[in-house]
């Protein structure tokens, strides 16, 4: 079952999934707002997620660095953990 959740509690979740580091857990990311009039470092956040186009979704290893990106553009993108 997939959860979708809200920008704001993000970066409550991820710090959830970090939590136990012997279990890696998978976060399926999916672009909900556009590109246009954003900084160069949010857009190139983005493309080193993988992410190309609105309702691209990518699935990625909950990471430490992959919870920096998502923070930094959080407010782009919708997470949610794939099981």
């Amino acid at each position: 079952m997939r959860s979708k959740l809200h920008a704001h509690v993000v970066w409550k979740f991820l710090k959830y999934l970090t939590a136990d580091s012997s279990i890696m857990a998978r976060i399926k990311i999916t672009q909900v707002r556009s590109l246009i009039n954003r900084p160069p470092n949010q857009r190139a956040t983005m493309v080193a997620l993988g992410l190309r186009k609105m309702n691209h979704s990518v699935e990625h290893e909950n990471t430490p660095q992959i919870a920096g990106m998502v923070r930094t553009v959080f407010h782009l993108i919708q997470v949610e953990e794939v099981k």
